[in-house]
């Protein structure tokens, strides 16, 4: 199996074009078309977990956060960072970053978190803008359900819990084949009006070259006509921290322990306990608190995620309770969810998940 074979399956899951500006996901060291021996799974890539890659013969680390993530000028092994660098590449290991793109997909990161804690009723709490497209394109109207169908398999026509969606209208079309073209309809040299169908469908734009692919093979002209836009909707299925329900609510200090014993946590860091119980529940798995306001805003009785600092606590400002349990707290179960993708894919082979406690931070 080629290295590129578990990239792929890591990012049908998660896409790369869903991280964010700042990100630097995906494949930083190494050839993936070079044969795997096996992946070990991490969250963070520290030169323990690079020799437990080596003892395990695993050429492949899967890691959340990428070890390199702004440029490096020179590499002398000046730092642990230049030293992973360095003794990746003499022993040949390939290293994959999948951070904020698997953040921000419905079921990754935030997902896990939801399910511990037993979550219901689940969204996006901040959704993307600027992933959805939206293709049109003209069939005449005997070739319009084969296509449609195609375009529908190919991905095309999902809203939220809603699939095969489109919008069609009947219309005239005119064109005329010079004496090179191969017409489907209509003579060369000769202007065809034909009665067409205009179809609109919106994709997710990591599907383009796969619903233009089919669009053109399934199409019945020699020539197709078709536009794409880009849509400055946004996406409730792609986004920022997640935002949920408890079937029933608790009382607030049961659920803070619930909380700390679901997500190992050794301290929760808190506000106010302003709500007499929890309901609903805001979270974000890592530094989430840029969204705060989105979640007091949506009425949330709690919102969970890591690194907070002192003075972002008085934002909470008696509307609702800040539970900062942790940075690798809330990510620690990324390694579960990387082993689920990959073995259920590829369910023989070997995939391990690090035994190196990479949380950087200790309490006493």
């Amino acid at each position: 199996m080629k290295i590129a074979e578990i990239i792929q399956t890591i990012e049908d899951f998660a896409p790369l074009s869903y991280q964010e500006s700042y990100d630097n996901a995906g494949l930083l060291i190494g050839d993936k078309m070079s044969t795997c021996t096996g992946v070990l799974i991490c969250i963070d890539v520290l030169e323990a977990v690079l020799d437990e890659a080596i003892r395990k013969k695993c050429n492949l680390i899967v890691a959340h956060h990428p070890i390199v993530f702004s440029g490096l000028k020179k590499i002398n092994g000046n730092n642990y960072i230049e030293r992973i660098v360095l003794k990746a590449i003499k022993n040949d290991i390939a290293i994959y970053a999948c951070h904020t793109n698997i953040d921000n997909v419905q079921n990754g990161v935030n997902a896990i978190i939801a399910d511990r804690l037993g979550l219901i009723n689940r969204r996006v709490l901040l959704p993307s803008k600027n992933v959805l497209k939206k293709l049109y394109t003209y069939v005449p109207e005997v070739n319009k359900a084969m296509l449609m169908d195609q375009l529908f398999a190919a991905g095309a026509g999902n809203i939220a819990n809603y699939s095969e969606c489109s919008f069609s209208v009947a219309g005239v079309g005119t064109f005329k084949g010079n004496a090179q073209s191969n017409p489907v309809l209509g003579k060369k040299n000769v202007r065809s009006v034909e009665a067409e169908h205009k179809i609109e469908v919106i994709f997710p734009k990591h599907l383009e070259s796969k619903i233009i692919k089919t669009l053109l093979h399934y199409h019945p002209y020699e020539e197709v006509a078709y536009e794409v836009i880009s849509l400055d909707n946004h996406y409730q299925q792609i986004g920022s921290g997640m935002i949920a329900e408890l079937k029933t609510a608790m009382p607030t200090k049961t659920f803070l322990a619930m909380l700390k014993q679901e997500m190992k946590a050794k301290c929760i860091r808190h506000t106010s306990l302003v709500k007499k119980k929890i309901k609903r529940v805001a979270l974000c798995g890592g530094a989430g608190s840029f969204l705060l306001p989105n979640a007091i805003a949506q009425e949330a009785d709690i919102f969970i995620s890591g690194d907070f600092k002192y003075h972002q606590f008085f934002d909470a400002d008696n509307q609702i309770i800040i539970a900062d349990i942790g940075h690798f707290e809330s990510e620690q179960f990324t390694v579960q969810l990387f082993n689920k993708i990959i073995s259920e894919k590829f369910p023989t082979f070997a995939v391990r998940i690090s035994t190196i406690n990479t949380n950087p931070i200790n309490y006493s």
